[in-house]
């Protein structure tokens, strides 16, 4: 096949769907870290389902149409860490194809080089042994083998090949997948993709394969990640950039266009002329939000490539210093809320405790069902409200929530919460007085007061960080990594809170799980009174699935 036209790749991405939906419980019951978390078999198919879904009913013929289309699709549907990379990837690759009616082998490995290119830049800090890595490897096989060839199958072959070496090779890159024996579930789920691409093609069934162990889920990692985060009080005289201003452009049109649009050519630009840059664009519109000294030149530099069609310009300065010296005057009634904030947590009585903690829009997801981007858009709009504060309470939701922020017509941050303890504080420390860049510094400031601890049940037997795990037993995590494993779920729970409690700690959470019992949790607490008498103790229903206890200690 030398030539890649509209059919066969609606074909290819249907085909691709289905083995990526045989397979994804089996991706989801091989997860091995004992936390019953595997859920990176169903974000990546429902993601997945939504890009092909777009594409089976697109009206357009054209190669570089129809991969827009599965771009917009899975931008849309895109769920946790693996689903939102995968969007990223084909994002890219329709980015590099959108201009051409068919595909040669070629312009095909091209494609897949771009997503990779496109997907790196998505993530903050990329991780190697992962879905990047197989990503990135395959599309360097794919990218070899063009150069030797011109029939596109080939060329998928090589992609496939090159994605599975890739794939084994990944405990050799990633310590806790050596240390578990297994590969990385993301990768393991591109590689299906990929699979069904190429059964398409050849028009033969190819047999099911999976890396060497058994795929983990790459939210099992999250415990050896580390973030910091730096928050500073402001006063007014330490504004450096003064004027908040937000334009929006219309590509191509107007009088004033002098220059072709070119992402990273436009931010870098932008970037020298202040702080707090954002900058979001499509074929049709480039959204800007930027801190700076010089709003007009902003304006400017806009115009060269097309119309203003929205622009927002707010002096930093005066609305700080009405808000320390108490001079803002009132506004007057207006439809939409100063602020919104969206907190994503399961369990009715969580999800009061952030509602009455000030939470006005709760989606109900988490560690096993992550909401969409679309999901989080949705809840944007809910909240009716001039800006926008998302809590996602799970690193496994927090690309979606960035992505969702990012493409938002209202302004939004994402406080990288990644437990329900870490929201509870977020929301203590919103000020509703302060401007929302402001709020997200105190906010994620705050989440170093607290410690975050987890009592679950182990899925199956398994050995991680040195801890033997047997099936059923009960765990204890701190901060997302398992600390203690035993049969006793009272005597796990002790001890968990006692390694969390140190001589700062204040008041201690416990969040009563919907498999736990308030008796279980007062004894807890009538243990812990007589050894740490100087600290508080809150028990509260959460009802949360999952964990039996979530526990804070502040």
């Amino acid at each position: 096949m030398k030539e890649l036209k509209g059919q066969a790749f609606k074909d290819m991405v249907q085909v691709g769907c289905e083995r990526l939906h045989e397979n994804a419980e089996l991706v989801n019951s091989l997860n091995v870290f004992p936390v019953p978390d595997g859920d990176t078999g169903t974000n990546m198919n429902m993601s997945f389902t939504s890009g092909a879904q777009r594409v089976a009913q697109s009206q357009e013929e054209e190669v570089g149409a129809l991969a827009v289309d599965l771009a917009k699709g899975l931008l849309m549907g895109a769920r946790g860490n693996s689903g939102v990379i995968l969007s990223q990837l084909f994002r890219g690759f329709s980015k590099s194809v959108e201009t051409y009616s068919s595909l040669t082998a070629e312009q095909f490995a091209q494609g897949f080089t771009h997503g990779v290119e496109t997907a790196y830049k998505a993530v903050m800090k990329p991780v190697e042994g992962t879905i990047l890595t197989v990503a990135r490897e395959s599309a360097k096989a794919g990218e070899e083998k063009a150069k030797t060839t011109d029939n596109i199958i080939d060329v998928m072959r090589a992609i496939v090949e090159g994605a599975r070496v890739s794939l084994d090779n990944t405990p050799e890159l990633l310590p806790v997948l050596k240390e578990v024996g297994v590969v990385d579930s993301g990768g393991q789920g591109l590689l299906f993709v990929y699979e069904g691409f190429l059964e398409s093609l050849t028009g033969e069934k190819l047999p099911t394969s999976f890396g060497k162990g058994i795929s983990a889920n790459l939210a099992s990692v999250a415990h050896h990640e580390n973030f910091s985060n730096v928050a500073h009080a402001v006063d007014t005289k330490d504004i450096q950039f003064g004027y908040c201003t937000e334009i929006m452009v219309r590509i191509g049109e107007g009088e004033t266009v002098t220059d072709t649009f070119d992402y990273d050519t436009f931010r870098n630009y932008l970037n020298d002329l202040g702080d707090s840059l954002l900058v979001v664009a499509d074929d049709e519109i480039i959204k800007v939000h930027v801190h700076t000294e010089r709003p007009g030149e902003v304006m400017n530099y806009g115009q060269k490539f097309g119309s203003l069609i929205k622009i927002k310009v707010d002096n930093m300065r005066l609305q700080h210093e009405d808000v320390l010296t108490n001079k803002a005057t009132k506004q007057k009634p207006v439809e939409k809320a100063e602020y919104g904030i969206i907190a994503i947590a399961a369990g009715n009585g969580v999800q009061t405790l952030l509602k009455d903690m000030g939470a006005t829009v709760i989606i109900n997801g988490g560690q096993t069902m992550n909401p969409s981007t679309e999901d989080i858009l949705k809840a944007i709009e809910e909240a009716h409200a001039e800006k926008v504060i998302i809590l996602p309470n799970n690193k496994n939701i927090q690309m979606a929530a960035d992505q969702a922020a990012q493409v938002s017509d209202t302004p939004a941050v994402v406080v990288p919460t990644k437990t329900i303890p870490q929201g509870m504080t977020a929301l203590l420390a919103f000020n509703p007085l302060n401007q929302l860049e402001e709020n997200k510094e105190n906010m994620t400031n705050a989440l170093s007061s607290v410690v975050s601890g987890q009592v679950t049940i182990a899925v199956r037997d398994t050995q991680i960080d040195g801890i033997d795990i047997k099936e059923n037993d009960f765990m204890g995590l701190i901060d997302g990594k398992i600390v203690f494993s035993q049969k006793d779920k009272q005597e796990v729970t002790l001890d968990t809170l006692r390694q969390m409690i140190s001589d700062d700690t204040e008041i201690v959470t416990i969040l009563i799980g919907e498999d736990a019992t308030q008796e279980e949790a007062e004894e807890i607490v009538s243990v812990l009174e007589q050894e740490f008498e100087d600290i508080e103790f809150d028990i509260q229903l959460g009802d949360q699935p999952v964990y039996h206890f979530l526990l804070a200690s502040e």
